[in-house]
């Protein structure tokens, strides 16, 4: 089997957008002084529902990605649901050879989560703060489950964004 047939036939499956974000730690823990990390952010659509008791969940993050990187030096990390006509911040974070993550940063509305200190997107149709429990390595990709810590219903505004064909897309 081809990697461009498997490919298309993935694409028939239509999946639900978030955005999953974290805080870098600062670059020294130690000193009050030092410079806080940076916003880190990508958008992901292999996204699910693992278990109900625990609330787990799990997010698909390509082997050696940043997003990876950084999940794999700190626990804390949390997902925004997008809307619809949150379609802008979906293309920003899956650019490819994209600017600095502050910058795209700049202009989303967002608060931080108080258990992970990760942005939450404003306007997301739900958020999760969650901390990692199991990295599991499959192919090029690591599973990464985590525990939810917290889940909000922030706005009930619209459908969710979806991801279908290889385009966004909306229910309807």
């Amino acid at each position: 089997m081809s990697n461009d047939a498997f490919k298309a036939a993935m694409s028939r499956l239509a999946a639900g957008v978030v955005l999953v974000t974290a805080q870098e730690p600062p670059l020294d823990p130690h000193d009050p002084l030092a410079p806080a990390g940076e916003n880190v952010g990508m958008t992901a659509t292999a996204f699910l529902s693992v278990s109900l008791d625990p609330p787990l969940v799990l997010v698909s993050l390509r082997t050696g990605a940043r997003m990876d990187d950084l999940l794999d030096e700190q626990p804390l990390w949390a997902v925004s649901v997008l809307t619809e006509s949150q379609r802008h911040i979906a293309g920003r974070f899956s650019m490819k050879g994209r600017i600095s993550d502050r910058l795209l940063f700049e202009d989303i509305p967002y608060v931080r989560g108080e258990v992970t200190g990760a942005p939450l997107v404003g306007g997301a149709l739900a958020t999760l703060e969650c901390r990692t429990e199991q990295r599991v390595t499959a192919g090029d990709h690591t599973l990464v489950i985590g525990r939810v810590l917290t889940a909000e219903l922030p706005s009930a505004e619209g459908g969710p964004l979806m991801y279908f064909r290889g385009r966004y897309r909306q229910l309807g």
